[in-house]
C-alpha cells in the first residue's frame, strides 16, 4: 500500500477494510521515515503490531 493511501485512510470517517497477511486489521498511526504502520486486529484484541506498509492491502467488495 502507498503511504499517500494510508493518510486517506486515516483522516476518512468510511470503514475502509485494510488487511496484514489475510487478517483484517486497523491502521493507528503510521511512519514516514519508516514506511511502517501500527496496525491491531478489528474485534476485541488490542494488541498493537508495527509493519511494513508494503504489506498491507485494501481490500474491495466484489
Amino acid at each position: 500500500m502507498e503511504m499517500k493511501r494510508i493518510k486517506q485512510i486515516l483522516s476518512s470517517t468510511a470503514d475502509v477494510d485494510v488487511t496484514y497477511n489475510g487478517t483484517s486489521v486497523w491502521i493507528d498511526e503510521f511512519n514516514e521515515s519508516d514506511h511502517t504502520a501500527v496496525v491491531h486486529l478489528r474485534g476485541p484484541l488490542e494488541e498493537r503490531t508495527i509493519v511494513p506498509i508494503s504489506e498491507l492491502n485494501e481490500e474491495f467488495e466484489n
